[in-house]
């Protein structure tokens, strides 16, 4: 593994002062909380289908909402 010039000088203080620091200042989410209405056939076919594959059902939801654009933006280029 190629070393990092200075990375054996390198040392962490043993106790930081973050006394003035901000929580979450250079947080930014990946993800925006929203609320939807799906019928509830849907929601429970995505709930099974997430404990099949062990996976959460909204990561699903989120997979099958991206399928679905790519290919209506695919569609829409074509035209």
């Amino acid at each position: 593994m190629k070393k990092l010039r200075g990375e054996e000088d390198f040392e962490l203080k043993k106790e930081y002062d973050f006394s003035k620091g901000i929580r979450g200042r250079f947080y930014r989410p990946k993800k925006v909380a929203t609320t939807i209405r799906i019928d509830d056939d849907i929601l429970l076919l995505f709930k099974k289908l997430a404990t099949e594959m062990k996976t959460g059902y909204q990561t699903l939801i989120n997979a099958a909402l991206r399928e679905y654009s790519s290919k209506k933006i695919k569609q829409k280029s074509i035209s």
